[in-house]
Order: structure tokens, then sequence, then C-alpha cells
């Protein structure tokens, strides 16, 4: 069985795509700095259920030192790596800029690096609808230009899909990038909204409601982003025979690199969800109306055409059936009953 290298294995989605993978006997070499932008026992508690896994093989360690991501390529036969591993967050990139310049550049070229050196068969990196900035025409599509991010954030993802295509155009390294939108789900991450939520509702806090609830996000549910990466894992990119430089598609390109939404294609409005989580706990939210935050967009909705047609990709899970899995995954991790 094949070897996938995936950094960020303690995060939310490298914990998920690992764990998957494991189960389909795989073996897993997982990266992870185990850094504090949001609890580490949480990350913790991800790492035993991985590490219950004899074909699983960790390395605590930072991206940003080429020595430690050459280390991994150099100990394990890795076949694909699948690049999770990044600073995330808009609003925190607002504060922290150094963070995401050392996670977000250094550390993703470190990888490319690694992965020339050694070969690897594909690179699968973690892109965000953030790249799309103050484009408004809905849904976001893959052919649109993203040249105006509105947060460094945003323009780390947007460097890194850069970079991405120097690399395959260099030294032919197949590239896909995955433009994730709004992923959520157990074990999901402290610092998004629908965590954030369900925490001060049970609290009995108030909860910040931006764009005074007018935002309106394309919410994906876990599960179906794993299944759309272990998707991509066997479509190894390949050169666009069509690209046309006077007209080029920014999706692909004459080398073997490729660009996808993945998303789940129906955008839900903030105070929709806000209704959705309180019928799952039977309590009403004390909401706190707020304007957008800067470098926030009050929109996002992925069109996911692409990868429907090149993969079969197509979404599950409503967000009525993921809140509720959220919900009861909280209750029981966080050892609540309501």
């Amino acid at each position: 069985m094949k070897t996938y290298f995936v950094t960020g294995c303690a995060g939310f989605i490298g914990f998920h795509v690992s764990r998957r993978l494991l189960s389909e006997g795989y073996s897993i070499v997982g990266a992870d700095n185990l850094n504090d932008y949001y609890d580490v026992n949480l990350k913790q508690d991800r790492l035993k259920i991985l590490k219950n896994h004899k074909n699983f093989y960790f390395y605590q360690t930072n991206l940003e030192n080429f020595a430690a991501v050459e280390k991994v390529m150099q100990d394990h036969p890795v076949h694909t790596v699948i690049h999770l591993a990044a600073q995330p967050g808009v609003r925190y990139s607002i504060s922290h800029p150094q963070t995401y310049i050392n996670s977000n550049i250094v550390g993703f070229f470190n990888v490319l690096e690694a992965c020339r050196q050694h070969q690897a068969a594909h690179l699968i990196y973690a892109s965000s609808s953030s790249v799309y900035g103050a484009n408004t025409k809905m849904p976001y599509s893959i052919d649109t230009n993203v040249d105006h991010p509105m947060s460094l954030y945003a323009a780390t993802k947007k460097a890194n899909e850069l970079m991405a295509h120097t690399y395959s155009n260099l030294y032919g390294l197949p590239t896909t990038g995955l433009r994730f939108f709004t992923v959520y789900g157990p074990w999901g991450r402290p610092d998004m909204a629908i965590y954030l939520f369900v925490n001060s509702i049970i609290a009995g806090k108030p909860i910040k409601v931006f764009n005074y609830g007018k935002m309106r996000r394309d919410f994906t549910f876990i599960d179906d982003i794993v299944e759309g990466i272990t998707m991509i894992i066997n479509k190894i990119p390949q050169p666009n025979p069509y690209w046309d430089g006077k007209q080029p598609d920014p999706s692909s390109s004459f080398v073997p690199y490729k660009i996808y939404n993945i998303g789940h294609n129906q955008p839900v409005e903030l105070l929709t969800l806000i209704s959705i989580i309180e019928d799952n706990l039977g309590r009403k939210a004390k909401k706190e109306f707020l304007p957008i935050q800067p470098g926030d967009v009050p929109e996002t909705y992925a069109n996911i055409d692409s990868l429907m047609k090149d993969v079969g990709f197509k979404p599950q899970i409503s967000i009525e059936k993921g809140v509720e899995r959220f919900v009861a995954w909280y209750k029981n991790y966080h050892n609540i009953s309501l």
C-alpha cells in the first residue's frame, strides 16, 4: 500500500483525512507543530486516535524548518503529499501577519522543495475560498481572476497557487490546489463560527453576529471534504492540451497543474445557521449584531462543476444534518447533557 505524507495531521481536516486513509490500510506519515493557535488538547486528542493505527508515523515539527521536512521524505517512501498545514484565519492575519509568512509561504516553499527533490508523484495542497477576495460574481468559479485579496491570509493562499504552478512548470511536479469553503463538523476548529456559536449558546453568552446576520457561507461538512480529497489523490493533473496563453484558463495550465473549488454549492445565511443550531440545542441565542469585520467578505458560494466533472464529487451532507452531527459530537466530547 502507498505511503502518504499529511502535513497538519493533528489539525481539523488533516486529522479526518489521515483517519480515512488509515482505515483503508494506507500508511500515513503525519507532521504537525501542535501550536497553540487554538486548544492544543483538542489537537492532542485527535492525535491519540491516529496513533492507535500501527501504520501511522508522527513527526512533531515546524515546516519552516527545511531539514525537518527533508528528514520525513528521507525516512519514508512517500508517494503523495497532502499539504494541509497552514496558519488559518482571516482576522488573526491582521494582528499576526508574520506568522502567515512563516507558515504559509516559507513552510509551503519547503514542502514544494522536498517534493521536487524526492520526486513526489502528486502534491495536493489546501488553498481557500478567501482567494476570491473582492469578487462579487456568484458562484465563485475557478475560471475567475483572483488578484484582489482582502486579507494577508488570502494573499498567502493565492501565493501558494502561484508557487505551485512554478514548480509544476520548472520541475514537472504535479500539483492540485483545493479551494476549501467553510469546512465544519466533528473535531472542528474552536475558532470557527459553528463551534463558537454552540459554545456560547450553551454557556448563555451572547454570540457575535457580523454584518448584522447578512453573511452567507458555503458551509461544507468535513465528510464531504474528505471524500473529495480521496477522489483527487489518484487524479494526477496532466497538462491541458487546449490551454491558450492568449486566453489563459486560471484553473489549469500547459503543465501538470490544477485548481478546484471544493464546497457544498449551497450558501447559507448566518441567521439561518443560528436557527438550526438553536433547534439542535433547544435554546435561543443571545445575539450581538455587529458590522462586517476588516478583511471579511459578505458571501462565499462555490461553483463545483469542474470537480463534479473530473472525479464525480457531489456533497451529501445538508447543513441541517451536518449541524446535528456536530452538536452531538460537541456534547459527547465536552461531556455535556442538555
